[in-house]
């Protein structure tokens, strides 16, 4: 499938989204949007791809924001749309699909950016990256799920002072904090982000999705993480992949999983 914003490669079971604005900091915009949508339904179907990394093209930014010029004279009906829509098509999307997804986070990933980053299951910032979320210094709040992610993340005090000051920090800021796990050299970033997902593979694909699930049910209003746990722990047992490991862990030989 041909996207307008988008760059995508796949090897090794790895899959990597590159989002292909540079003129433009990589800002989201609807068409980028749809496109992410898109390109995150078809690869979450498809079962040879185990990993996906998503990163901006060039050197200057992950995602420098949202593009303002298309909801600059929007309503009130239309802001909270914009929202929604967002929220739903591609932010909550991510953050429950059951294929694991790192943001490799390359310079400025700010507003929508540092939103679409922690949409993503963890992080990987270069050196020179800066995250903020800048949206009150335009008369707006974050509205793709900044206000409840970045508080799950890094605490309620620290999430308070960034989001009322604007401020962004630094890379290695965002380590200390746990916004990121990692932070290496920018030459390095994605084949860091290779690494891990190579250990990442080595497991079982359906484990991982019903961690995935498992994680995210305790920062759901009305779920119990404990039950949505003990459900998930209970299905692994009629799976194949629980037989292989099983199997191989008793028989000191390494798994071979097929996520079934």
């Amino acid at each position: 499938m041909n996207y307008e914003n988008l760059l995508i490669t796949t090897e090794n079971n790895i899959a990597t989204i590159t989002i292909n604005r540079p003129t433009k900091l990589n800002a989201l915009n609807v068409a980028t949007i749809s496109d992410l949508n898109k390109a995150f339904k078809n690869l979450g179907k498809n079962d040879e791809i185990r990993v996906i990394i998503l990163t901006g093209s060039g050197e200057k930014a992950f995602v420098a924001g949202a593009d303002i010029s298309e909801f600059a004279h929007f309503s009130i009906e239309e802001g909270t749309q914009l929202a929604a829509e967002g929220q739903e098509k591609l932010f909550d999307f991510i953050e429950n699909l059951k294929t694991p997804v790192i943001a490799a986070v390359n310079g400025f990933a700010l507003g929508g950016g540092l939103e679409l980053a922690m949409a993503c299951h963890f992080r990987v910032a270069s050196e020179n990256a800066k995250m903020g979320l800048p949206e009150v210094s335009l008369g707006v709040i974050p509205g793709y799920g900044g206000t409840q992610r970045l508080p799950q993340l890094i605490g309620k005090g620290r999430a308070m002072e960034m989001i009322m000051t604007a401020n962004m920090v630094t890379a290695q800021d965002a380590y200390r904090t746990g916004l990121v796990n990692h932070v290496v050299p920018e030459a390095e970033l994605l084949d860091y982000c290779v690494s891990v997902a190579n250990k990442i593979i080595k497991n079982s694909p359906y484990a991982i999705g019903k961690a995935i699930k498992a994680v995210n049910a305790n920062f759901k209003e009305g779920k119990n993480g404990y039950e949505a746990e003990i459900k998930a722990f209970g299905k692994c047992f009629g799976t194949e992949d629980f037989k292989e490991g099983t199997t191989a862990f008793l028989e000191k030989r390494k798994a071979v999983f097929t996520g079934k």
